[in-house]
């Protein structure tokens, strides 16, 4: 399968990114000695300012790093917390059960907290050396291109509703065209004052302290102030208090095995297990034996992830708060069952029963939304980055939090993380809303090992496509023998046979959609299976864009992909 750009090779770093200028941004700190997770961060805050559209330096930033030095996989939820005054009934008493718009569904900022604690623990730069591609992008602007332009004109009325987007994202009372310069001041002048601030502290008492200085600014002084004000004024429930005791955690990852290579997951206050659970219950079937994307290879990697997401929509929570049976999800003896339970000749037509780890048996699916009419799934949002250095550490993030939900807080050109969407209303979900609890997350990077070496960071943007995308690019390298650049641009699919996890979480039973270089053969002998089949074009931003970087040890070379569906591109020396 002939890859439309050949796969970036390198033998000292490389980068891929969801933004050509973030790539950029990440491979000029690579140049100038910054390691792994100093190239990661400043592309992945550069991707808030790259991909507003999709992005938010005050939403989320969930990363797994690898420190080559003392070979440790480290986790960092990058995830907000929903604030103390919300209770579990909120949603259900105020709105019907339903999470609107607005401020409302506001979290806390968790990006900006991840972003400096990896510069903390893992980098050896400052907070303005890594933000400095930012604040130029921002205060000078970028050329607009066109998957953002066409985002933003498609979504008008949304950016239109709140004074403080419409400024920005609607200048001269239109979208932006491609090739004009947009510009994004106040969120420049934001990122500048956590910079200069960083300065005062660090001349004074070192690194550490300068980082310190910077995050206390964001969380402590007057930017958490000017946020909790906006947000109390516009009826929300995140206060100064929510913002000032909150702190990233470093959660474990999950760990699967297929064949030599190790899979190391985001835990279940994502959606980050799915990957794993699905590639558990593939194990048993010879792929390569299928053929790539023939009707048999994609109906057992879709009922495989059918079943991955059923488990998802019964346990998955935040395990603070949910006990989630994750060890018995991820055991060989729970994957067997599973697998068990698809047929070769007939596809699940709904959302199958969830299982119970522990009695091997079906438990009745709940909170299930009825079915939707047949227009078709929306886009997820979200971006990735993934590094791998000269010293062999590894860098895999997933930041994220768009745009057209909420009003920019006025005069600091950020959100306040609306990921509360992907909360659920009712008390009776493991998702549900509590205070201090995390929302189900869909971005999760992942990273894998072979020989106990670093293999391959991957990651992509798209909601509940993601896991599905990352899925099969794995396959395609893994079992397929892929190049990095030709798996991800094969040709995907995805299933949407689950409620999804943006409010209002619709649903479409046995819904897969195809992209139209898939054979059309395979279309009909899937929809003979009992498959809902749809097609999108050749090549569609919503099946995800994939980013990786493959290892290869033995020649010292690093191979980075990066998906031609959005503005991702790869760099290396």
């Amino acid at each position: 399968m002939a890859a439309s750009r050949m796969s970036i090779m390198g033998t000292r770093h490389v980068i891929s990114a969801g933004h050509y200028l973030a790539a950029h941004a990440g491979f000029e700190i690579l140049e100038a000695g910054g390691n792994a997770i100093d190239a990661g961060v400043a592309a992945g805050i550069a991707i808030g300012v790259l991909q507003t559209d999709k992005v938010n330096f005050g939403g989320v930033a969930p990363q797994i790093i690898y420190t080559a030095k003392n070979r440790k996989v480290s986790c960092i939820d990058g995830l907000g917390v929903w604030p103390r005054a919300i209770t579990p009934d909120y949603f259900m008493k105020k709105h019907g059960g339903k999470i609107p718009l607005g401020v409302e569904r506001c979290v806390v900022p968790a990006a900006p907290d991840a972003w400096i604690t990896a510069l903390e623990h893992f980098g050896t730069m400052s907070f303005g050396d890594v933000a400095s591609y930012a604040i130029r992008f921002a205060r000078e602007g970028f050329p607009m291109y066109p998957i953002m332009s066409e985002y933003i004109k498609e979504h008008q009325k949304d950016y239109a509703r709140w004074p403080s987007r419409r400024k920005v994202f609607l200048p001269n009372g239109r979208a932006p065209a491609v090739g004009e310069v947009f510009v994004q001041a106040d969120l420049g002048r934001t990122l500048q004052h956590l910079v200069d601030e960083e300065k005062k502290a660090a001349r004074r008492k070192g690194r550490k302290a300068g980082l310190k200085a910077a995050r206390d600014t964001f969380y402590k002084g007057d930017i958490a102030r000017t946020i909790a004000k906006f947000i109390e004024q516009e009826g929300g429930l995140v206060r100064y208090e929510d913002l000032a005791g909150f702190r990233v955690k470093f959660e474990p990852t999950v760990r699967s095995r297929f064949n030599d290579i190790e899979l190391h997951a985001c835990g279940p206050w994502s959606q980050g297990p799915v990957l794993p659970m699905a590639l558990n219950i593939l194990k048993g079937y010879d792929l390569k034996a299928m053929g790539h994307n023939s009707p048999d290879y994609i109906h057992v990697v879709t009922e495989a992830l059918k079943l991955a997401y059923a488990d998802r929509h019964h346990h998955f929570g935040d395990p603070d708060f949910v006990k989630v049976p994750i060890k018995g999800l991820m055991s060989d003896g729970y994957s067997d069952y599973r697998r068990s339970l698809v047929s070769l000749e007939k596809a699940w037509p709904e959302m199958p029963p969830a299982g119970d780890p522990a009695a091997l048996a079906q438990i009745r699916q709940s909170c299930v939304p009825p079915p939707e009419p047949e227009e078709g799934p929306g886009p997820g949002d979200t971006s990735y980055v993934c590094v791998i250095d000269r010293h062999g550490n590894a860098f895999s993030s997933t930041p994220s939090d768009g745009s057209p939900t909420a009003p920019l807080v006025p005069g600091l050109g950020i959100l306040c993380s609306t990921r509360g969407t992907q909360s659920w209303a009712d008390p009776a979900h493991a998702s549900s809303v509590a205070p201090g609890k995390r929302p189900r997350l869909t971005p999760n990077p992942a990273l894998a090992f072979r020989n106990g070496k670093v293999h391959m960071p991957f990651g992509t943007p798209g909601g509940d496509v993601q896991c599905q995308a990352m899925l099969q690019v794995f396959l395609n390298i893994n079992v397929f023998g892929m190049q990095p650049q030709e798996a991800v641009e094969a040709p995907r699919f995805a299933g949407y046979s689950f409620p999804g996890s943006f409010e209002p979480h619709p649903y479409y039973p046995g819904r897969l959609q195809l992209e139209a270089r898939i054979d059309r053969g395979t279309g009909d002998a899937l929809a003979g299976r009992g498959h809902k089949v749809h097609w999108w074009g050749d090549m569609t931003w919503l099946a995800g864009a994939v980013c990786t970087i493959v290892a290869d040890h033995k020649n010292g070379v690093l191979h980075g992909g990066a998906d031609p569906r959005r503005p991702a591109y790869v760099l290396g020396w």
